[in-house]
């Protein structure tokens, strides 16, 4: 079975922000990830937050922690909690082991605000990112998934630490 690149995608139309994550989504995609959490932080008028995953195949824990980080820069800025379009049963069952349920509303079926908006959507380019940025940032990832449950601390501990011996942590 041929494995689908990891693409992302987005559109910001009426305070609706859709973020359409495609494919394999692995760490090379945390920089872009990362770069749109920080941008929804400031985004004037912003109503609501959607994550659409409906065409990812995989999203690893690094691109999840940075998914984290969105419902983070968002929080409190918004009516809702951000939601999470899923209906693949792999990708929905390892949201729910890792507690993403406290953070986001999590939905089966297409919303009509994802589905309207999908014509407008425009694939975002990939943030580059050296040896150190990289590490850098699939130590933040798991730090913040760390933060959502006791299970996700559980998990990624060593990882964290193995990480964090190897160069300067990352505040």
């Amino acid at each position: 079975m041929l494995i689908e690149e990891g693409r992302i995608k987005a559109a910001f139309d009426s305070g609706v922000f859709i973020l359409k994550l495609c494919g394999d989504v692995r760490l090379t995609l945390c920089a872009t990830l990362d770069v749109q959490a920080k941008r929804l932080a400031d985004t004037p008028g912003l109503r609501s937050v959607i994550i659409d995953l409906r065409e990812a195949t995989n999203v690893d824990s690094s691109a999840l922690g940075f998914l984290a980080k969105v419902a983070m820069a968002v929080k409190g800025r918004l009516e809702h909690p951000p939601t999470i379009v899923v209906d693949n049963p792999d990708i929905q069952k390892m949201l729910d082991v890792m507690g993403f349920e406290r953070f986001f509303t999590l939905v089966g079926a297409p919303l009509k605000d994802a589905d309207a908006l999908d014509a407008v959507l425009t694939e975002l380019p990939e943030v580059p990112s050296d040896e150190e940025g990289l590490r850098d940032r699939i130590l933040e990832a798991h730090r913040l998934l760390m933060h959502m449950s006791e299970h996700n601390r559980e998990q990624f501990q060593s990882l964290v630490e193995m990480l964090e011996s190897q160069g300067t942590p990352v505040h």
